[in-house]
């Protein structure tokens, strides 16, 4: 049977890397069930894998024996529960690597430092620095908010096209937190555009009166992540504003490439 020009490609770039063919389609496959929403048919799998349908049915059927892909009532596959548990572990890994980056955050503006990430339709923070200050922001490391109402929302899904973005605020609604919080798509909307303009996130009393955060993504994170600073309104002014976004845009950039070097 002739081989696709992907699986060909697959086959040299296992050969040159020393690499297990069969692992490295059957991780692909999981990445592009994920990029598709977790559930997806084979016939779909081979069109954007370039693979058999003979191989792709093969590996799926692995998959499901292992429990990391479970087949649906409808014939169709969705991603199993054993990945959560990976997930769960890579992400307090996760957080771990980004510790050093969070404590030079911290060192360099004062306040607490915080990293987020983006777990289905929430935002959970997995890693946190304190601030020295006696007076000091504090989120516990698990806590799941909704994006809506905070910087590293805003910041994350900033990338996301204006109609995802909307599906989800329609699945987890807008309640308000603080009578500043935004409450209305299209006022969000507004926010994420301002977020792609200036290159940062913020959130003004929107998610605890007397709190402001500033938040910037992680480019080319393996996960959407997002880093923060927070604290009391009086010390995060706008002229402290001016000097934190450009050291939390370069810890960024730098945890970026951390993180791009340990995969």
């Amino acid at each position: 049977m002739p081989t696709s020009s992907a699986s060909t490609t697959g086959s040299a770039k296992s050969a040159a890397s020393g690499g297990v063919q069969s692992l490295e389609r059957a991780f692909d496959l999981l990445e592009r069930m994920a990029d598709a929403g977790g559930e997806v048919g084979l016939s779909e799998l081979s069109a954007s894998s370039g693979l058999p349908l003979p191989t792709i049915h093969r590996l799926m059927r692995t998959l499901v024996a292992c429990g990391y892909v479970r087949q649906q009532a409808n014939r169709r596959y969705a991603l199993g529960p054993r990945l959560i548990r990976l997930g769960e572990s890579a992400s307090r890994l996760l957080g771990t690597w980004a510790r050093p980056y969070l404590a030079r955050l911290v060192e360099e503006t004062g306040e607490t430092a915080n990293m987020a990430l983006l777990d289905g339709d929430e935002i959970v923070y997995v890693a946190q620095v304190p601030s020295k200050h006696s007076m000091r922001m504090f989120t516990e490391v698990g806590r799941r908010v909704l994006p809506h109402s905070t910087g590293v929302g805003k910041a994350l899904l900033a990338g996301f096209p204006p109609e995802e973005v909307r599906a989800l605020l329609a699945r987890t609604g807008m309640p308000a937190a603080t009578e500043k919080t935004i409450t209305t798509p299209e006022g969000f909307l507004a926010a994420l555009e301002d977020v792609r303009r200036l290159g940062y996130a913020v959130d003004d009393n929107e998610q605890e009166i007397g709190v402001r955060c500033l938040a910037v993504s992680v480019p080319d994170s393996p996960t959407a992540a997002a880093i923060s600073i927070s604290g009391p309104a009086g010390r995060v002014t706008e002229a402290a504003t001016e000097k934190i976004v450009p050291v939390l845009q370069e810890v960024a950039r730098e945890l970026s490439e951390a993180l791009a070097s340990t995969g």
